[in-house]
C-alpha cells in the first residue's frame, strides 16, 4: 500500500520528538482554555513544517501531501488542535497552487510557507454546507472590481488568518457553475469577523463566522476564471482530505496507545485488564482498523503527489474510512478505560470529542460515500 522513504522516516522521527517534548505537554491546557496555540504555530514554522506541499520555488519544501500526512498524524496523536495548524495552512494554499496565476502564487505562497501569514478556506455557509449550489454569498462585477456581500460560517482560522480563499456566486442562475473563487486579505474594508464558535472538540482551533459588507476586490484577486470556483473547491478538497484522514489516524493511534498501556497497568479481577480476552479482542480490532486506515490514507496521499486521476475516489475513501475509524477507536479506548476515561483528567475523553469533527468537516462521511459511489457508477 505504501512505503515511507528514508527522508520521510527522518521527518516522522523529528516531528515525533517535537510532539513528545513540546506539544503533548500543552495539549490538555490548549483544550481547557480553548485558545489558539501561537507558540505551537511558531514552533512548526521554525521547523519549516507549514509549507510542506508548497513547491520550493514559492518558498515551501516541496515535500508533498504524503509528507504533510506524516506530520499531521504525528501531531494528532497528542493534540488534534495543533495538527490543524499545518493541515489548514495547506488547505488555504491548495486553491492558489491549483488555480493561481504566477503573480498570485509569488505574492501569497512564500508568506504562507514561512508561517509569516496564516491561511483560511471559506466555503461553508449557514444554508450551504454539503449543498454548495445553495450558496448565498455574491460577488458582483463592477468595472475592474468585484463587490462581495454575504457571509461564511464554521471557518477554521477565522479571525486569525491573513489570507482567505472565499467562494461566492458570480452567476446564481448557473448553480455550481456560477461559483467563483477569490483571495480576500484580512484588512479589506467591509470584511469583519462575526460569531466565534464554542465547540465540543478541537477547542484550540479558532472557528468563526465571516461577514462581507460591500467588500471591494480587484479583478486580480479572482482565482482562475469566473465560474471555476466549484471546480477549484472540489480540487482543493481532493488534495486536503488525506490530511484530515491522517489527523483521524493519529487520533486513533494515540487513543490505542493509551488504551494498551492502561490495560497493562489497570488491575481488575485479580490481574491486569490485558489478561481478559474481551479486552484483547477490542485492542486487536482497534489496531487492525487503525493500520488499515493508515494504509488507505497514505495510498491516497501518494496518488495526490503523483497527480493521479484516481485522487477524487481515494481521497474520499481515505477520509471516510479514517474518520469513522477514529470515532470507533476513540470510543473503544474510552471503554477500555472505563469510568476514569470519562473524566477530563485523562486524555481519551478529549480524543473522543476531537474525533467527531473528522466525520464532519471537509465533507461529511455521507458525502464521501456519495463521491465513491459516483466514481464507481459513472
Amino acid at each position: 500500500m505504501y512505503q515511507l522513504s528514508d527522508e520521510l522516516l527522518m521527518l516522522r522521527d523529528t516531528v515525533r520528538r517535537l510532539v513528545r517534548e513540546k506539544i503533548a505537554p500543552r495539549a490538555a491546557e490548549i483544550d481547557a482554555k480553548g485558545e489558539y496555540p501561537w507558540d505551537i504555530k511558531e514552533l512548526l514554522a521554525k521547523q519549516e513544517l507549514l509549507g510542506l506541499p508548497i513547491p520550493e520555488e514559492y518558498g515551501g519544501s516541496g515535500a508533498g501531501v504524503l509528507a504533510l500526512c506524516v506530520v499531521v498524524e504525528e501531531i494528532a496523536k497528542a493534540c488534534v488542535s495543533s495538527s490543524l495548524i499545518p493541515a489548514v495552512q495547506a488547505l488555504g494554499a491548495f486553491p492558489l497552487l491549483i488555480a493561481g496565476n504566477e503573480e498570485q502564487k509569488r505574492l501569497f505562497l512564500p508568506r504562507l510557507a514561512s508561517g509569516e501569514q496564516i491561511a483560511a478556506f471559506a466555503l461553508t455557509e449557514p444554508g450551504a454546507g454539503s449543498d454548495a449550489a445553495a450558496m448565498a454569498t455574491r460577488a458582483t462585477r463592477q468595472g475592474d472590481e468585484y463587490l462581495l456581500n454575504g457571509g461564511k460560517c464554521f471557518i477554521t482560522n477565522g479571525g486569525l488568518a491573513d489570507v482567505y480563499v472565499v467562494f461566492a456566486m458570480t452567476d446564481p442562475q448557473l448553480g455550481t457553475r456560477g461559483i467563483s473563487a477569490f483571495v480576500v486579505e484580512k484588512d479589506r474594508p467591509g470584511f469583519s469577523i462575526g460569531k466565534i464558535e464554542d465547540k465540543m472538540g478541537i477547542r484550540g482551533s479558532k472557528t468563526a463566522e465571516l461577514v462581507f459588507d460591500d467588500v471591494r476586490l480587484p479583478v486580480a484577486n479572482l482565482l482562475g476564471r469566473e465560474g471555476e470556483g466549484f471546480k477549484i473547491a472540489m480540487g482543493t478538497l481532493d488534495h486536503s482530505r488525506p490530511g484530515i484522514g491522517a489527523q483521524a489516524v493519529g487520533l486513533a493511534q494515540g487513543a490505542l496507545d493509551l488504551a494498551v498501556a492502561w490495560s497493562k497497568q489497570r488491575v481488575q479481577f485479580g490481574g491486569p485488564l490485558a489478561q481478559l480476552q474481551g479486552i484483547q479482542f477490542m485492542l486487536a480490532d482497534m489496531e487492525t482498523q487503525t493500520e488499515a486506515a493508515r494504509g488507505l490514507v497514505y495510498r491516497a496521499a501518494t496518488l495526490v503527489d503523483q497527480e493521479s486521476r484516481e485522487i477524487n475516489k481515494f481521497s474520499a475513501m481515505a477520509k471516510m474510512f479514517a474518520s469513522d475509524t477514529a470515532m470507533r477507536v476513540t470510543t473503544d479506548a474510552l471503554q477500555v478505560f472505563g469510568g476514569p476515561g470519562y473524566m477530563r483528567d485523562l486524555p481519551v475523553e478529549r480524543m473522543m470529542r476531537d474525533a467527531k469533527i473528522t466525520q464532519i468537516y471537509e465533507g461529511t462521511s455521507q458525502v464521501q460515500r456519495v463521491i465513491v459511489a459516483r466514481s464507481l457508477l459513472k
